[in-house]
């Protein structure tokens, strides 16, 4: 049984609740680390690591197609696949996250927390009891998926539905696939399975995936996805599931629709429900609103902080990584007795969370965006242009790509841009850096893209703002 007193328990051990710790330790304060099912998270095991593990191989075909010359067969041993996806997973086994933890510094905790009163959090299961915060109590305990209210969905039994979970671990290739949703999981997991060999059919509530995307985005995905096999079924949303069969059969506007599984990718939801946030106060299920130190803002006292998908705030797992080490070193600037002054851009404020958010979907055409998406006021403008340069022209044949940038007017810097099209991730940190760092156009001007390279869209971009 776990007893003692900390000056930091930081709750969830996933990639955020690692980093809250390492950065509180740094700051020379004891802390412990509790999590409930494997160090390392849902990315290390179910998220981010395996379902890139799946989209590599068949996003690195289409590339070769798209080179002549390239000798290929056109096949993916699946098998292969997997076996490569459960090196990076280690098949599930936390123990070099386990003695990480241990080697930094930190006490791993096994066991389900819940907050049981100011400072307090109590433990349950194999390293249960009662800790204390000296300071502070951090949660980072992520997300969990979102279930619709779909006719019949509570009633299939669990072998025929897929969460994102199964759909990244799965080691067998449904013949049909059913995928609700058409966001990053839900077009990530239907291109990679039927790459693998599934019949996929990626049912939409709208007229393209992606939808929190410019159109152009969603179009050019959709292109891809159909070039991948996938059936893509816009405008329709399911109506009700049955099971028929030993299969799944999806009502549809226009008729049933009959698969071997179904994925559900219909979002996902603060996981606090089992937090015991009650006993301070706070809503279980709801978000845990913080300020940019990490401060949750509805309780009383400097004591219970949060980062990460949990807070509602840029659910992402580098954006969740960026707060938790603002909040660690929060945590112990205040636990030495300094005051915190979170000016936006310091290291005592996630302020990028509100201007700067950079995310990628790994599909083929990859999309890569950070900041807004479009303009949305007088002195703002959209500068839209294909990625037809030089450098592109030889990574692939017919490259087909395209970037948006979204331009303050008045400051003449950038507020956001957009990119989709083949490998255009690696053009996203340069973004990044050029909203962070507020760099004027005519500064960036000079910033000179080699050739040939698809970064040479930069000058052709300022180009067409007119520079």
């Amino acid at each position: 049984m776990t007893q003692g007193t900390y000056d930091v328990v930081v709750i969830g051990g996933g990639p955020v609740g690692e980093n809250a710790a390492d950065r509180a330790a740094r700051g020379g304060l004891s802390v412990a680390l509790v999590e409930h099912e494997r160090f390392g998270g849902e990315c290390s095991y179910w998220a981010c690591i395996p379902s890139k593990a799946l989209l590599r191989p068949g996003n690195l075909l289409a590339a070769i197609r798209r080179m002549p010359g390239v000798q290929h067969d056109g096949r993916i041993d699946a098998a292969a696949v997997f076996a490569r996806r459960d090196e990076f997973t280690h098949g599930g086994d936390d123990s070099g996250q386990f003695d990480w933890v241990r080697g930094a510094g930190i006490e791993p905790v096994r066991g389900h927390a819940r907050v049981t009163g100011e400072r307090e959090v109590t433990v349950e299961g194999r390293d249960g009891g009662v800790l204390h915060a000296r300071h502070a109590v951090i949660v980072c305990t992520g997300s969990v998926p979102k279930t619709p209210s779909l006719p019949g969905l509570d009633g299939l039994p669990g072998r025929l539905v897929w969460t994102s979970r199964d759909a990244t671990t799965s080691s067998e290739v449904p013949g049909r696939l059913a995928v609700l949703g058409g966001g990053a999981v839900g077009t990530e997991m239907a291109q990679a399975w039927a790459r693998l060999g599934s019949e996929v059919h990626l049912i939409l509530t709208g007229p393209r995936p992606l939808p929190g995307y410019p159109d152009f985005v969603g179009d050019a995905v959709a292109e891809g996805l159909d070039a991948a096999g996938v059936r893509l079924h816009p405008d329709t949303g399911a109506e009700s599931v049955s099971e028929v069969d030993d299969s799944v059969s999806v009502g549809l506007p226009d008729g049933a629709l009959e698969v071997d599984r179904l994925l559900v990718a219909t979002g996902r939801r603060p996981a606090t429900e089992t937090l015991g946030l009650e006993t301070v106060g706070l809503e279980p299920g709801d978000p845990v609103r913080v300020d940019d130190t990490g401060l949750a803002s509805d309780v009383d006292g400097q004591w219970l902080y949060a980062a990460g998908d949990v807070t509602g705030r840029a659910p992402l797992t580098h954006q969740g990584k960026y707060a938790a080490r603002v909040a660690g070193d929060v945590v112990a600037a205040r636990a030495r007795g300094e005051t915190v002054d979170p000016e936006p851009w310091t290291r005592y404020a996630s302020t990028a969370d509100h201007h700067a958010v950079p995310q990628v979907v790994f599909t083929d055409p990859e999309v890569a965006a950070v900041g807004q998406r479009e303009a949305e006021g007088p002195h703002q403008r959209d500068v839209e242009l294909d990625i037809a340069v030089g450098g592109s022209a030889l990574h692939a044949d017919g490259y087909p790509g395209r970037m948006r940038a979204v331009v303050d007017t008045r400051e003449e810097t950038l507020l956001g841009v957009t990119f989709v099209g083949q490998d255009v991730a690696e053009l996203l940190h340069s973004a990044t850096v050029a909203v962070v760092g507020q760099v004027p156009l005519g500064r960036l001007w000079h910033a000179v893209p080699a050739f040939p390279t698809i970064s040479e869209v930069w000058l052709r971009m300022l180009e067409e703002y007119g520079l």
